[in-house]
């Protein structure tokens, strides 16, 4: 099993830092004594607190640091992170439960199981050996994995009716076909670097009276990598070498070897292996997939921003802590609009 822990903040999906919803609120004198905020009409107990904190100072003792001291400035930093981030998963919480969406129990022993399989073939023992050693409980498991599947849930309902039609694949294609799908010409060549026009030209002379030009790539090349494979350098894409090397390596005929040619790096003899493939377009056919993955993707992360703002807009006013729990990010901001994390 892989030895991840729980904090700190982004967690688990990457997906839920475009779901997190905002959790700006007040303090309040109506949050019962034994919680550490209310989110609408759920309330964040300090027991939920207490697991996720339990699960930090397991996740400071793995790494072999010293767990930072109550009131101290790093502590309130992790205090304000659990509470932030307890207060967003209530949030998902419910806006899942309005969409038709939750985490059941069986869920979540369903992935479990599926990690046991995964890591250990299913053998109970060693999972529990390897809770041990990474300083995790199953609850605090669980916790993660809950998020997991609340993210992943969330997201396929929230996005299950993206849809891209083939008129806008086409229109995506011919609109960018210039500059996206355009291919330019490619060549296969091998050359020969020297430092001086005289080695160059001696060398050329040998290729001429039928020298190998692999041998001599291999005795002379300055440029090691292609000198191991006989001076190849495979194919090249016209624009992507020096100029004085590109001109002549797209003018040459096939199998022909170019007269010395100077640039920054020294004196090259080159060599054209094969012909040019000519600058062309690519197929719509070739990318059509590729369109439409993307165009839906794109559709996807609208609409579950859209989703988060709404829900941000939803909980704006009805989120209040216990005193000494409020993140100081929105208590600098309270009574103003939630501030976004995430």
């Amino acid at each position: 099993m892989k030895k991840s822990r729980l904090l700190f903040l982004p967690l688990f999906l990457a997906l839920l830092v475009v779901l997190a919803a905002g959790c700006g609120g007040g303090s309040s004198s109506s949050v019962p004594a034994d919680a550490v905020a209310t989110v609408g009409n759920d309330t964040i107990s300090k027991a939920q607190f207490d697991l996720v904190l339990s699960a930090a100072k397991g996740s400071y003792k793995h790494q072999g640091q010293k767990f930072p001291a109550v009131g101290t400035a790093q502590y309130g930093q992790l205090r304000d992170q659990i509470v932030t981030w307890l207060v967003q998963q209530d949030e998902l919480t419910q806006g899942a439960k309005q969409i038709g969406a939750s985490v059941t129990q069986n869920d979540i022993d369903r992935r479990v199981n599926q990690l046991k399989k995964h890591y250990f073939k299913g053998n109970g023992k060693k999972w529990a050996q390897a809770l041990k050693a990474s300083g995790e409980t199953l609850p605090e498991v669980e916790l993660q994995i809950r998020a997991q599947l609340l993210g992943q849930k969330i997201y396929s309902k929230i996005t299950s009716g993206a849809t891209v039609s083939n008129a806008e694949v086409r229109s995506y294609y011919e609109k960018n076909k210039s500059s996206l799908y355009m291919v330019k010409a490619t060549r296969p060549v091998r050359h020969i670097l020297v430092s001086s026009k005289a080695k160059a030209d001696q060398i050329e002379q040998q290729l001429k009276n039928g020298a190998s030009f692999a041998t001599l790539a291999k005795k002379y090349s300055k440029d090691t990598a292609s000198a191991k494979k006989g001076g190849s350098l495979g194919t090249i894409t016209q624009g992507q070498t020096l100029p004085p090397f590109d001109k002549a390596a797209f003018s040459l005929k096939t199998g022909v070897i170019s007269p010395p040619v100077r640039s920054v790096y020294g004196w090259h003899i080159i060599e054209a292996t094969g012909p040019v493939l000519p600058a062309h377009v690519t197929p719509f056919s070739k990318v059509r997939a590729a369109i439409r993955k993307s165009l839906i993707d794109q559709k996807k992360s609208a609409m579950a921003t859209a989703w988060s703002n709404k829900l941000k807009k939803q909980f704006t006013g009805k989120v209040h802590y216990q005193a000494g729990y409020q993140p100081s990010t929105t208590a600098a901001a309270a009574p103003a609009a939630p501030t976004t994390t995430g």
